[in-house]
C-alpha cells in the first residue's frame, strides 16, 4: 500500500506540481509575415501619375500673362476660363479657342430648358441710311440685359443682319413650300449623276443652299471662324444665363 505521504512527494519532486509546462520560448511571432514585392503595375501607376502631374505643372508655367489676354480678346470669356483652356490645350492658342467653343455649345444645351424673362433690341442703321435692322436678344434677367457687353452683342448681330439680309432664323424657321422650290430647282443639276450618289449631291446642295440663308448658321462678318449660333453660346457661358435670337426684321428704302 502506497502512503500517501510517499503520493505526494513524488508529484511535487518535479518543480511544477500540477501546474502545466511552461510554452516553448522558441516559438516564432504572430507577425512574421515578410512583406511582398512591388507589383510591376503599381510602379507603373505611380510612374503615370507622377507624368501627368509633372506634364501639368509644366503645361502651366507656360501659359502667360498676354497669352490669356489675346484668348479673351478673341473670344470675350472671363479671364479664368481662358487660362484652363489654355492650360488645357497645353498653350496653343487655336486648339484653347476650339476648347471654349465646344464648352460654350455644351454649356447652352445644358441651360436649353430655362425660360426668357428680359432681353434688349439691338439695332443698326448703314451710313448711307438706307437700309437698318433690329435683332431682338434674349435673356433671362434684366442684370444680364442691361450688361454693356450684351448691347454690343446685340448691335453686331443687328449689323450682321444689315449685310448678309438672312431671310430665315433657324433651320426650323424653313417652310416645306420653300424646301420643295428649291429641291426642284437642284434636281436639274443632279439629272443623270449614280443613284447611289445622286441624294447625298441634292443633300449637300440644299444645306449649302439654307446655310447662306440661315441667320445662326451664318458666319460673323467681323469673324468668320464663328457662325451667329456661335457668338450666342459665348454670351452663354460668357453671362451665364440661357441666351437666344428671338427674332429679326430688316429695313430696305422702298423694298417691300
Amino acid at each position: 500500500m502506497i502512503s500517501p505521504l510517499n503520493f505526494l512527494f513524488k508529484s511535487s519532486s518535479n518543480g511544477h506540481g500540477d501546474r502545466p509546462p511552461r510554452p516553448s520560448q522558441n516559438k516564432p511571432p504572430v507577425n512574421s509575415k515578410l512583406p511582398l514585392p512591388e507589383t510591376k503595375d503599381k510602379k507603373a501607376s505611380v510612374t503615370d501619375t507622377s507624368s501627368k502631374l509633372e506634364s501639368k505643372i509644366i503645361n502651366t508655367n507656360m501659359i502667360t500673362t498676354e497669352q490669356i489676354k489675346e484668348l479673351r480678346d478673341q473670344t470675350g470669356i472671363s479671364i479664368m476660363q481662358c487660362k484652363k483652356a489654355l492650360e488645357e490645350a497645353g498653350g496653343d492658342m487655336e486648339k484653347a479657342i476650339v476648347i471654349l467653343r465646344k464648352k460654350s455649345g455644351e454649356l447652352s444645351a445644358k441651360k436649353a430648358d430655362r425660360k426668357f424673362n428680359s432681353g434688349i433690341i439691338g439695332s443698326y442703321v448703314h451710313a448711307n441710311g438706307s437700309v437698318a435692322s433690329m435683332v431682338e436678344l434674349n435673356c433671362e434677367s434684366d442684370f444680364v440685359a442691361n450688361n454693356d457687353e450684351f448691347k454690343a452683342l446685340a448691335k453686331d448681330i443687328a449689323m450682321h443682319v444689315t449685310a448678309t439680309n438672312p431671310k430665315f432664323l433657324s433651320k426650323n424657321d424653313i417652310s416645306e413650300a420653300d424646301k420643295k422650290t428649291a429641291k426642284e430647282v437642284f434636281e436639274a443639276d443632279v439629272k443623270g449623276k449614280p443613284e447611289a450618289i445622286k441624294e447625298k449631291i441634292l443633300e449637300g446642295k440644299l444645306a449649302a443652299y439654307f446655310g447662306e440663308m440661315v441667320l445662326l448658321d451664318q458666319p460673323f462678318i467681323k469673324d468668320q471662324t464663328v457662325t451667329i449660333q456661335g457668338l450666342v453660346d459665348r454670351a452663354v457661358q460668357k453671362f451665364g444665363e440661357k441666351a437666344a435670337v428671338g427674332r429679326f426684321i430688316r429695313f430696305k428704302v422702298m423694298e417691300r
